[in-house]
């Protein structure tokens, strides 16, 4: 896929709820952040987020026009009309050309991203796991990321988060892969992005303890024998020798 830069306006709005503290100050207990809601021009894309401490809970898409919740089982606790994200959405694009003239039509940055594959939990053959490509530094939030398996694309199993806003105004995304780890396969997470002058592929593959050769286990053993022979030896050499000279006459 072909990609080509345009302006991106983002715009992030904060919803703090805060507890009292001592005099004077003022103490946050929890944070929950509507926002980023974005509009590009490019493909007309858009999100719109709400996080909670840090965790995105759910997001909405301009083109899905719905609300799709990090898990499934938040939406069973908690219901948020699609509208209501859409229209931030909305607002932002009917002023982005009134920003991109006032800019001078001055294109956005294309930043590299950062790309890093890990495992969920501790891998063991045979079973089933999730691999994690975390990209970071991801602006303009434009980006395509898929998984290979041995040189070949994998759809099943598959899935990712919206756009997570940062401090700096780029973005992070998570994609995920549900696997079963194997000691012959090998892993990439294959990242395009407008930054990059070629898609960066990050490998991963199950890292395996390489077992002994038989012959290598018997040299040890050996030794081992050896020197536990060699140490009794000594032992017994030194109780004589100290019976000896306590029975020499002075």
């Amino acid at each position: 896929m072909v990609l080509r830069g345009r302006l991106v306006l983002g715009l992030h709005t904060l919803m703090t709820l805060l507890s009292p503290g001592e005099v004077g100050a003022i103490k946050a207990d929890h944070m929950g952040s509507y926002g980023p809601a974005f509009y590009q021009s490019y493909d007309g894309a858009g999100q719109f987020t709400y996080d909670f401490d840090g965790e995105q809970l759910f997001s909405v898409d301009l083109k899905k026009r719905e609300a799709v919740w990090r898990l499934p089982e938040f939406g069973n606790f908690a219901y948020f009309d699609p509208q209501n994200g859409l229209f931030s959405i909305a607002m932002i694009k009917a002023h982005l050309e009134d920003l991109v003239e006032r800019s001078n039509r001055t294109r956005a940055p294309n930043v590299p991203p950062r790309v890093a594959v890990l495992p969920k939990s501790r891998v063991q053959l045979g079973q089933p796991n999730v691999l994690i490509c975390i990209v970071d530094n991801i602006f303009p939030p434009v980006i395509n990321v898929s998984w290979l398996r041995n040189g070949q694309p994998v759809t099943q199993g598959v899935t990712q988060t919206g756009f997570y806003a940062q401090p700096d105004h780029s973005f992070r995304k998570f994609h995920y892969l549900t696997f079963v780890p194997l000691a012959d396969d090998f892993y990439d997470c294959k990242v395009e992005h407008w930054g990059l002058d070629q898609p960066l592929f990050q490998h991963w593959e199950p890292q395996v303890p390489t077992p002994l050769p038989d012959t290598t286990g018997t040299l040890v053993c050996a030794l081992g024998l050896a020197l536990g022979l060699g140490g009794f030896l000594v032992g017994i050499t030194l109780i004589i020798t100290g019976t000896c000279l306590s029975s020499t006459p002075r």
